[in-house]
């Protein structure tokens, strides 16, 4: 028996998939998780996906899509989590490639599933930005998720749509989504998140790792992102909401727009039009200015009086939890000292961890994560 989770945005979306399958399916083969290598600049300096033709090592699976094992390795520059991911996680992980637009997702999709003959297919979202309309003043990043739900809305074969974690990216409030959610079909918990827990220790997606977090019982509210983004931890939080794909694709206006798109320039030029922006744009704008800075010096004995301020002016902010992506972000760190950072604030406060995000609250043992 195989399961098919198609990760909506890939990247956090795939760690989650490796979730939602240990909650819903736990007792089961193993899933096979089809996902982009979209690691954004934190991980990957190249913006936008990666392509086949990016790695070595891939295994072809069928004659349009290709698996990527533990021994793979992106061809440098370019960087992936999807290697470490498949040492780690006992799925098969295997490769969307976007640059044939929708079109090419379809036929990727549809092989895939003509060789898998899988038992159930599910489209898996964190946050809920498949929904959006594209109008969306908060809405940051919704080509890859468009691009995989016009494809999966085309492929000849029944697929579940699945938000967890509604607002959780930071993209959508969590109003702006509850008039098409439906039912509840799993609300994760504290197990549930242990399937996860080894990988959110180094995989930067902010995300899923609220997901896990909240299905630990954190609840606040934490900053995310480069900007600071504000995120409410609540008691629906860790849901997982079924959707009509339908009615996703009703909203979703740059999906329906891409449909029938055959290269990725292609769908982001729908993106700019109607969204106003392209996310691989941002990217790649980022990426330039990341070129022209200079690396900062990690000085353990400078870092707590800029993290004590960092941390002072959140608390103002009425925060109580943070993501160690915004804490390098804030601090003035590359995503390359992330991970040392973050290991020397475990090590010097580790009651300030609320796995896998860091508390700020002043009374921290008042929404601190109940096990």
């Amino acid at each position: 028996m195989t399961r098919l989770i198609v990760a909506a945005g890939g990247g956090g979306d795939a760690v989650a998939a490796a979730m939602l399958h240990a909650a819903l399916y736990g007792d089961e083969d193993q899933a096979v998780i089809l996902t982009y290598a979209w690691d954004r600049l934190l991980i990957d300096p190249l913006p936008g996906p990666r392509r086949p033709t990016d790695f070595t090592g891939l295994e072809r699976l069928t004659p349009a899509v290709w698996t990527v094992p533990a021994q793979a390795r992106p061809i440098a520059p370019a960087g992936s989590t999807l290697p470490r991911l498949a040492a780690e996680l006992p799925h098969t992980f295997a490769l969307l490639d976007p640059y044939q637009g929708a079109e090419g997702l379809t036929h990727q999709l549809e092989d895939l599933v003509s060789h898998l003959e899988p038992e159930s297919i599910d489209l898996l979202d964190v946050g809920g930005d498949i929904l959006a309309r594209g109008d969306e003043p908060t809405l940051k990043s919704p080509l890859a998720d468009a691009l995989t739900l016009a494809a999966c809305c085309q492929v000849n074969a029944p697929v579940r749509l699945l938000v967890a974690g509604r607002g959780l990216d930071g993209e959508l409030l969590p109003e702006n989504v509850s008039d098409v959610l439906g039912p509840v079909v799993h609300t994760f918990t504290p197990s549930d998140a242990e399937a996860i827990s080894a990988v959110l220790e180094w995989h930067p997606s902010e995300a899923t790792g609220l997901l896990a977090a909240t299905a630990r019982g954190v609840r606040g509210t934490c900053e995310i992102r480069d900007a600071g983004l504000p995120v409410p931890l609540t008691d629906d939080s860790p849901a997982v909401h079924e959707v009509d794909l339908d009615d996703a694709i009703s909203r979703n206006q740059l999906a329906q727009a891409i449909m029938a798109t055959t290269h990725l320039n292609e769908a982001e030029a729908y993106s700019r039009e109607i969204c106003g922006y392209s996310e691989i744009d941002y990217e790649r704008n980022k990426a330039l200015w990341l070129k022209k800075q200079q690396p900062t010096k990690l000085d353990p004995a400078a870092i707590w009086t800029q993290l004590d301020q960092f941390e002072s002016e959140a608390r103002a902010r009425g925060v109580t939890h943070t993501t160690f992506r915004r804490i390098t972000e804030a601090l003035r760190f590359n995503g390359s000292q992330r991970d040392e950072l973050r290991q020397l604030l475990i090590r010097s406060r580790p009651e300030q961890y609320s796995a896998p995000i860091w508390l700020i609250a002043d009374k921290w043992h008042n929404v601190h994560a109940t096990e």
